[in-house]
Order: C-alpha cells, then sequence, then structure tokens
C-alpha cells in the first residue's frame, strides 16, 4: 500500500509539492552523495497517468522523479523549478497541447529533451512534435523498462523511435507540399562529409556506426553531428533524419 502523501518514507529524498490543481509533485533534490540520475518532469493531465508513471520510474536505477504538471501551460513554470534533463509530454491536453508546449520549451535556453506520450501510434501529431523538437515517443502501455531505458538513451543524447515508426514517419513527412524543395535549399549549407552523416543519421545508424562507415572517429562524428545541428538551426538527430527523408537522400 502507498504510504500518505504527506508522510515520506524515512529513506526518501524531500520531495516538494506543486501543480496548479494543489496535487503532489515529486521534487528529490540533487543528489550529490551518489551517481548523478536523470531528472524526470511528467506531464499528462490524467492524474492516474501521472501516478502509474511515477510509480514506474522513480525506483528505476539512475532515474528520479522530480515533477508533475497537469497541463502544457504548467510546463514552464515546473521546468525552472525542478530542472528536469527529461520531459515526458502527453500530446492531448485541454489548456495548452503537448506539441505547443514541445515547442516552447525547447525554443529556452539549454532545453531538457522531450519524450511525447500517446495512446495511437498512427496519430498525426506525433510528426509534429518530432518538429517541435521531440526526440522520439513511448506509447503510454510501453513496458515499465522500455520507458525507463528510453529516459536514459535521450538523456545520453540518441532519438527513440523504432525503425518500424521512424519509416512510416519519414514517409508521411516526405510527401507534404513543398517539403522536398525547402529540405533540399536547407541541406545545401552542408558540406559533402556533413551530408554523408546526416544520410548515416537518417538511416538509423549510432555514432559508432556512422564512424565506422564514414572511416571517423566517434569525436569526429559528434563534432559533425553539432555542426550539423548549428548550421540548420535544429534540435536533435530526429530532426536532422526527418529533415533527410524530405530531401529524398534516405
Amino acid at each position: 500500500m502507498t504510504p500518505p502523501a504527506d508522510v515520506p518514507h524515512p529513506d526518501s529524498p524531500a520531495r516538494a509539492s506543486v501543480t496548479g490543481a494543489g496535487e503532489p509533485m515529486r521534487a528529490p533534490g540533487p543528489d550529490s552523495a551518489g551517481p548523478m540520475r536523470v531528472r524526470v518532469l511528467i506531464v499528462d493531465d490524467d492524474a492516474l497517468v501521472r501516478a502509474g508513471l511515477t510509480m514506474m520510474l522513480d525506483g528505476a536505477p539512475g532515474i528520479a522523479v522530480v515533477g508533475e504538471a497537469a497541463d502544457g501551460d504548467e510546463v514552464p513554470a515546473a521546468a525552472d523549478a525542478h530542472g528536469p534533463d527529461v520531459v515526458l509530454m502527453d500530446l492531448r491536453m485541454p489548456r495548452v497541447d503537448g506539441i505547443t508546449a514541445t515547442r516552447r520549451l525547447r525554443a529556452r535556453p539549454r532545453p531538457p529533451e522531450v519524450i511525447v506520450l500517446t495512446t495511437f501510434d498512427a496519430d498525426e501529431n506525433i510528426l509534429h512534435a518530432l518538429r517541435a523538437g521531440a526526440s522520439g515517443f513511448l506509447l503510454k502501455d510501453t513496458p515499465p523498462a522500455r520507458i525507463a531505458e528510453a529516459v536514459r538513451q535521450v538523456a545520453a543524447g540518441e532519438p527513440i523511435l523504432s525503425p518500424r515508426i521512424t519509416r512510416r514517419l519519414m514517409d508521411r513527412a516526405a510527401v507534404q507540399a513543398g517539403a522536398f524543395a525547402q529540405a533540399k535549399a536547407t541541406l545545401a549549407a552542408l558540406s559533402p562529409r556533413e551530408r554523408d552523416v546526416v544520410v548515416a543519421i537518417a538511416q538509423g545508424r549510432s555514432n559508432t556506426e556512422i564512424a565506422r562507415g564514414l572511416d571517423m572517429t566517434p569525436a569526429t562524428v559528434k563534432t559533425h553531428v553539432s555542426h550539423i545541428l548549428t548550421k540548420l538551426s535544429l534540435d536533435n538527430r530526429t530532426q536532422i533524419a526527418l529533415l533527410a527523408h524530405d530531401a529524398g537522400l534516405a
């Protein structure tokens, strides 16, 4: 049985309270005595979903749930208060939806990574969320271990789209009106070597695999990726992959 919210376990870190609705929010302070943990903010208008995700993640190795928000309009204040590394973001919320909240969050200095949460993997809004800066998405019925691994993965800078879903989303992206010409013009700013890296990213290769295939060191690949993001004003590798597919490069 879960202990009452006002009686913390003696071994638990202090937790702040918080949403506009006055519901409890989990916000352990930095764990300076142990290894660094990925700090997670959960954003969903369903209190049961938030509670379930918190229960799943808060005890996972290397992860701490630091806060909750019940709507997209609460995200800026929650991010300021808790400094998350990763935000689990619901798409459909009554006041400010997850796409808008993701775009606003990713426009801030040193923003957290965002993983979109959705009920149906066919939801076309997923593509818009990725363009807004999300690093990937998860279905809400994803097994707990996979959710925890996804959180750690995006915190390390890797997107979390499965090959099946990636292909479907890329195909949908490529047929949008005007996307091809715009993508080709944008990619013209890159060097030939940077374009090679873009293609490899669109094919779903890791930095190690790209380095091996292009005869580079992983450090050089990371440098190229950083330059590509800066030149193209993109947020993450997922957006690089979307752009490459829009341009017909993969």
